[in-house]
């Protein structure tokens, strides 16, 4: 005759056992719902039988459930960051660098499917990083919300993607120690005690979580050193002051400098700058400054583009007849109403035709270096160069090159604003990507229309490399076109 014991050790009788009719008629709880003919009734079971499980419980059945939601949710949001960087939907617009709030997406996305992956293998170890990760993105919410420089640029939306990825790695502990109570629970119910010992499957399966883990903590700290490095150099200050535009919805820097009229009380002519691939005042500014001191010229001005050294970013899609636009209401909120000469050089001289079409009274002549025809405009929007733009922005908030650049390189806040480090700015990505994006289509078709309606009497000096041309064909013949304009003098150096 078979016999059993019960937890104490006690010889059962599972046939006559009065706790039998009386679990019978007891109410079922989650111990009892999914197995009742195992409760009370069989001996225990071996801690390898798959109904040794914490999916047993409702309670880690309904956690579960929770995070499949969760995740869904975190996707759509994911999503919509993606979105942004290509087109702005109303209200979505970030005015600093919009990988940050796709970052911190990310990483929320990442940790619930860490945690839906390795459900059922709990990880003390997983527990400290996720809470680690927690913290320190907590203190990333804490610099956006106190430095006014980071708040301004982030926004509502960076705000919410940074909270919400912090509560993402505290759901992942809530979860982990919810299966890890589950899993105990049922072990010891099942199979008489705890099981303190894993399979090979459970031990992948936590080192895996937890290298995942340890890989988001990385990046989440140098996202916060990144963020801290930002938060210093918003503290420069603009050379001239920032304006909002597009129905206040971001900031273009404007500067100026001489005087506005001359001896007699007649307005003089202002040289409006328009940098190329660079900010304004890594090059044509300190030409332009040694103009007005040696009295070349009385007074000039620029204003940096969307995403370039002290202004904000433009919402996407961003061509160079939204630029014109937004340059015009910058000047015209700074008090600036020309008459203008316009010097641009390589990609700046596209932006500098539009203005010139919309403003053809005001501008009496244009000087363009190196100038870029709209015809090789392909070479910014190949696809191969947005790709790479894309990947760059998307490390852009790890911020290893300018960190070492800050550490090793001895980098100021005024070389990673304006300076020979601007490129690495997620801000400046963004505004590369931008420009790739409508190279071949919008902004080709401003510069067309702005060539038919552009004012045929203004004058035009055109400086171009010799070695450049002698290297590149097709760049010869794009500077004859632009040398065929009827006022122009060419020059090649």
């Amino acid at each position: 005759m078979k016999k059993f014991w019960n937890r104490t050790g006690e010889e059962t009788n599972p046939g006559s056992s009065p706790g039998r009719a009386s679990s019978e008629d007891a109410r079922p709880d989650e111990h009892t719902r999914l197995l009742p003919n195992r409760v009370d009734s069989t001996p225990y079971l071996s801690p390898d039988d798959p109904a040794v499980s914490p999916y047993n419980l409702w309670t880690v059945r309904l956690v579960r459930w929770i995070t499949v939601a969760l995740t869904c949710v975190t996707f759509a949001w994911w999503v919509l960051m993606v979105v942004t960087i290509f087109i702005t939907p109303p209200g979505l617009h970030v005015r600093g660098s919009p990988f940050f709030s796709f970052s911190y997406a990310s990483f929320a996305l990442l940790t619930l499917i860490v945690s839906l992956l390795f459900f059922s293998a709990p990880s003390k170890l997983a527990r400290i990083l996720s809470i680690v990760n927690a913290a320190v993105l907590l203190v990333d919410a804490t610099l956006i919300l106190v430095v006014p420089g980071l708040r301004h640029a982030e926004i509502w939306v960076g705000v919410a993607s940074v909270l919400w990825a912090a509560l993402m790695a505290l759901w992942f502990v809530t979860v982990d120690r919810t299966v890890q109570w589950g899993k105990a629970e049922e072990e010891e119910r099942l199979t008489g005690r705890p099981e303190s010992r894993r399979t090979v499957t459970e031990w992948l399966e936590v080192t895996l979580s937890t290298v995942l883990l340890a890989v988001l903590a990385c990046v989440v700290v140098l996202m916060t050193l990144t963020l801290m490095l930002r938060a210093i150099d918003s503290g420069l200050a603009p050379p001239g002051k920032r304006y909002w535009v597009d129905n206040d919805r971001y900031q273009i820097h404007v500067y100026c400098r001489g005087n506005k009229t001359d001896a007699a009380g007649a307005k003089t002519t202002t040289v409006l700058l328009e940098g190329g691939e660079d900010p304004v005042e890594r090059g044509l500014c300190q030409l332009a400054e040694n103009a007005v001191k040696n009295g070349s010229i009385s007074r000039f001005c620029f204003a940096d583009r969307p995403g370039m050294a002290w202004s904000d970013a433009a919402p996407s899609p961003f061509s160079a007849s939204i630029a014109s636009d937004a340059l015009s209401e910058a000047l015209l909120r700074a008090g600036e109403e020309g008459p203008w000469v316009l010097a641009s050089a390589g990609i700046g001289s596209l932006y500098s035709r539009v203005f010139s079409s919309r403003h053809g009274d005001d501008v009496r002549g244009i000087l363009m270096i190196d100038p870029l025809h709209e015809d090789l405009l392909s070479r910014v929007g190949t696809p191969g160069r947005g790709f790479a733009l894309w990947i760059r922005g998307v490390i852009s908030p790890g911020g290893i090159d300018r960190l070492l650049g800050a550490l090793l390189g001895g980098r100021r806040s005024a070389d990673r604003v304006w300076g020979r480090s601007s490129y690495q700015s997620g801000t400046t990505i963004f505004a590369k990507l931008q420009e790739s994006l409508v190279a071949e289509s919008l902004t080709k078709r401003d510069v067309v229309s702005s060539r038919a309606i552009q004012n045929r009497e203004t004058p035009l000096v055109l400086i171009s490399s010799g070695q450049q041309m002698k290297k590149d064909r097709s760049w010869e013949e794009k500077v004859c076109d632009h040398a065929a304009h009827p006022l122009a003098l060419a020059n090649a150096t």
